[in-house]
């Protein structure tokens, strides 16, 4: 079956994407916690990292780390809202992948931890 949605193509399928991840975005920082800690965090960290007398090899190795702990929190949150409509109730799979997707968070923040330690003491 096709999905109705799809239709949509050339600029107008990149505005519609653009609302989206604009209303994405709205929604995390309204309704996530964690999300919006990631982002103060990012909003500390990104201006150091264009102020540090760093290469631009590792000036984008210290943004990107702290982006990519923002991308993946948005991809828990994601994970969690969509396990929360199909119920409330407590299950093993629910649970599953709740923890996986907060587990991919932490590795993303050792991620940005080892690369600001590294480039930052080596």
């Amino acid at each position: 079956m096709k999905n109705p949605h799809k239709g949509v193509t050339g600029l107008r399928r990149l505005t519609n994407a653009l609302g989206y991840s604009l209303a994405g975005l709205a929604a995390a920082f309204r309704d996530e916690q964690a999300f919006r800690q990631v982002l103060l965090a990012a909003a500390v960290l990104i201006p150091i990292a264009l102020w540090l007398p760093v290469t631009p090899a590792e000036r984008a190795l210290l943004i990107g780390s702290v982006l990519l702990a923002a991308i993946v929190e948005l991809l828990n949150s994601g994970v969690e809202a969509a396990v929360d409509r199909v119920s409330f109730k407590r299950h093993p799979l629910a649970k599953r992948a709740k923890d996986i997707a907060s587990a991919a968070v932490l590795l993303s923040l050792i991620n940005a931890a080892a690369v600001w330690s590294v480039i930052l003491l080596g």
